[in-house]
């Protein structure tokens, strides 16, 4: 691998693939156990990616022209290597040639971003932006069965949030406790409230009844056109509403800070002994209605600021009894969560309303307790929204990712808007499904498998939101079975094509077009071949993303043991040995890795789920599922940094014996990051001897760390949690937990003196590898 790719493993396309080259049959695709799956960042930024002020150059199957196609410059014909098919050049590509080529033939341009032009039929807007663009809209949502300190914390988030917006920004608000208020922000000479009742459910129709919208609201939607996301007066919809309850942040920020500045937490009594009345559901049903009504198939965002479990109404995760729990993992086993499934399938229905809108839900839950967050997946991952998880809304963790959502420049998300990805393939070539932010479109075609993974039966899906960092997993199927269907004259490459429409931050409509190429190879013949073009790290993630969706949907299914037997197939099929000897067993360079990868995800959150509560295991997933492979994989396997005085910071193993009093160590298991000081260095800083002049030394080590941390946690997002800990403390449990127990009660006396012991009955990768080894290699 070259130096540029070692450090940029996605380089300018934005793939990984598990597996570089490719079995020509299905047969052979099973052999291989690890799934055939590429994982794509559709928008992921890179300063070689140019854009064409021009609209695409579609082949008759509908594939982009790309750096793939053969061309013919003397006849001005170029064939697609999807189809095969011969189109000519329009005319105004008639100066082509090899020495003047367009920018989607150039070879290394092999992802590609076009700037669609709007149609000239359409009206110049209002506010002299380009006619196809249109501003973005935040309809926040927050919670008031919150300590007044919470609440506190909340709305001065908030304000800053709308500070921090595009003057141009159309921005509304929904308060909520017992019942849900829709606070109409132009009118304000007073503080107009429509009030809902929390109870009952409360259709989109009734929405736009209630707040005067119904009449509009039948004629936008009534229109073909604006349904379309057409322009009237430069927004699509209900104009009369857009004026109401959505307003540019510019005009609306005054009326906005004296709204929250009155909010007072929810004043409904509560009787001794329950929990406070507050109707999440209703409030974010409330939210979605008014933005159909007003905005349909235009770019919006639904930002909720939830403090507590739902109890009223629909969405309802738990009763209004203390002594009745939250939901546990084992009452979701046992089938004994009462709430749990109704609750699922209001969301579920929600995520289909918001879809059909191409609005989004961003999810930043605060509190001690669970919220509901299992329930809400549904319809945050497949409107491709945002989540947050924290304990405080004065937690840094909420405050600053909150803040990283709405800010500019370097630190922006780069959020965009009513996305739509499609995925184009060679001939033979089948997709299952994709993991990850997005709802299938239900395109039938033939590249469609009929096994069906994840939001799948379809060569199409919408992402409503997507950003920078946002990632798919899409797995893919070989419909040969045989190698004479694919004889004859078999061209050696496969090619697979990316797709993606979006509108951008400034409302621009861009068309992203990503079109790569693997080889095609007999592994039948040689798996050595094979093994070159794996990708450990890639499958690993590709492992953990299906392990963690089979957990979701199949009952009884037993993590471990289905991991465990994959991994024994993988080094059975691809490991050197003799026959029943575990002491000849080797694993070619390009496989070494996987079996540690697999260990750390046995161990990990996703798979071990005992010791967290659903919410935090349905978080964890939804990150796991959103972000690129490098950092999914930090996730499964934490980096783990030492710093001592006689050498540089190095990279350490993943293990207890890391440990040692006068090193420093800084762990990064990508939700929260840990700095660990050895006991001797912290009993010289509570000495305070970096105040010392003559020890500067190990000022600057007691820094490194520290400076390492702020720059893991700047690119981050959601922000993660920093513990600063010390040897033998009560938060070194942070990093304890997630290294191999190679020194454990068990085998303590084995052990040097001084040296730290991990409790656990769990084996250690050492054990591990022994017991893979003697099963691979059985006959």
């Amino acid at each position: 691998m070259s130096e540029m790719a070692a450090m940029d493993p996605e380089g300018i396309d934005g793939v990984r693939m598990t597996w570089n080259v490719w079995p020509r049959t299905k047969v052979e695709a099973s052999k291989c156990v690890i799934p055939l799956a590429a994982s794509i960042a559709p928008l992921r930024p890179h300063q070689d990616i140019p854009t064409l002020p021009y609209a695409p150059l579609r082949c008759k199957c509908s594939a982009v022209l790309n750096p793939c196609a053969s061309v013919d410059y003397t006849g001005k014909l170029w064939i697609c290597p999807f189809c095969f098919n011969r189109s000519h050049f329009p005319p105004h590509y008639s100066m082509i040639s090899e020495t003047n080529l367009p920018g989607e033939l150039y070879p290394h341009y092999t992802t590609v971003q076009y700037a669609i032009p709007s149609s000239p039929l359409q009206p110049q807007s209002f506010d002299g932006s380009p006619p196809n663009s249109h501003p973005p809209v935040f309809m926040f949502v927050l919670d008031t069965c919150m300590i007044e300190e919470e609440l506190g914390f909340a709305k001065s988030a908030l304000k800053q949030a709308v500070g921090l917006l595009p003057e141009n920004a159309l921005v509304g608000f929904v308060s909520y406790g017992t019942q849900v208020q829709v606070h109409e922000l132009g009118f304000s000479e007073l503080s107009k409230v429509y009030v809902f009742r929390g109870s009952k459910e409360i259709s989109k129709e009734q929405v736009m009844e209630q707040l005067g919208l119904a009449v509009s609201g039948r004629r936008a939607a009534g229109a073909p056109g604006l349904q379309k996301g057409a322009v009237q007066n430069g927004f699509p919809g209900s104009h009369s509403g857009v004026t109401r309850f959505l307003l540019p942040a510019s005009e609306c920020e005054y009326t906005l800070d004296s709204v929250l500045d009155e909010l007072q937490t929810d004043q409904w009594p509560v009787a001794p002994g329950n929990r406070q009345s507050r109707c999440t559901g209703v409030a974010l049903s409330v939210a979605a209605g008014l933005l159909g009504a007003c905005l349909p198939g235009t770019g919006a965002r639904i930002v909720a600021l939830v403090g507590g479990p739902c109890t009223e109404g629909p969405g309802t995760i738990v009763s209004k009894d203390m002594s009745d729990p939250v939901r546990s993992h084992k009452d979701l086993d046992k089938d004994a969560a009462p709430f749990f499934k109704k609750a699922v399938k209001f969301y579920d229905g929600l995520a289909k309303q918001l879809v059909s809108q191409g609005h989004v839900l961003d999810l930043f839950a605060s509190a001690l307790d669970q919220v509901g967050i299992a329930e809400m997946k549904v319809a945050v991952e497949r409107t491709g929204g945002l989540v947050v998880l924290s304990e405080s809304f004065g937690h840094s963790v909420f405050k600053d990712s909150f803040r990283r959502v709405f800010e500019d420049g370097e630190q922006s998300l780069g959020l965009c808007f009513n996305g739509t990805l499609e995925i184009i393939c060679s001939k033979d070539i089948k997709i299952q499904g994709i993991l990850g932010p997005c709802t299938s479109l239900e395109q039938k075609g033939p590249a469609v498998s009929d096994t069906i993974i994840g939001e799948g039966g379809t060569t199409a899906w919408k992402m409503c939101g997507i950003d920078k960092s946002t990632c798919l997993t899409v797995l893919f199927d070989l419909s040969t079975s045989d190698k004479t269907s694919t004889s004859g004259t078999v061209n050696p490459q496969l090619y697979l094509q990316f797709r993606t429409s979006y509108q951008n931050p400034d409302g621009q409509t861009m068309l992203r077009v990503t079109t790569v190429t693997r080889r095609w190879i007999d592994s039948a013949l040689s798996s050595e071949d094979l093994l070159q073009g794996f990708d450990q790290e890639t499958a690993a993630v590709v492992m953990a993303r299906i392990t963690s969706y089979k957990m979701e949907t199949e009952d009884g299914f037993d993590a471990t043991r289905w991991l465990d037997r994959s991994l024994i197939r993988v080094c059975s099929k691809f490991g050197d040995y003799r026959k029943d000897d575990p002491a000849s067993f080797t694993l070619n360079p390009s496989l070494s890795l996987f079996p540690q990868f697999m260990f750390n995800l046995r161990r990990s959150q996703f798979v071990q789920v005992f010791n967290n509560s659903p919410d935090e295991t349905a978080y964890f997933r939804m990150l796991l599922n959103r972000e690129n492979i490098s950092n999914a994989a930090v996730m499964i396997q934490p980096s783990l940094i030492s710093y001592s005085f006689n050498s540089l910071p190095q990279p350490a193993l993943l293990d207890v014996a890391s440990i040692a009093a006068d090193k420093i160590l800084l762990l990064d298991s990508y939700f929260s990051i840990v700095i660990f000081h050895g006991m001797t260095i912290a009993q010289w800083r509570n000495m305070g001897y970096h105040n010392e002049p003559e020890y500067q030394a190990f000022k600057q080590l007691l820094q490194a760390p520290q400076d390492d941390a702020q720059m893991i946690i700047r690119e981050r997002f959601p922000v993660p949690r920093l513990v600063v800990c010390d040897q033998h403390g009560s938060q070194a449990r942070f990093l304890l937990a997630k290294l191999n127990p190679s020194a454990t009660y068990s085998n303590a006396h084995e052990m040097a003196a001084g040296s730290d012991v991990i409790f656990t009955d769990d084996v250690s990768l050492q054990v591990f590898i022994e017991h893979l080894q003697k099963l691979a290699v059985q006959s």
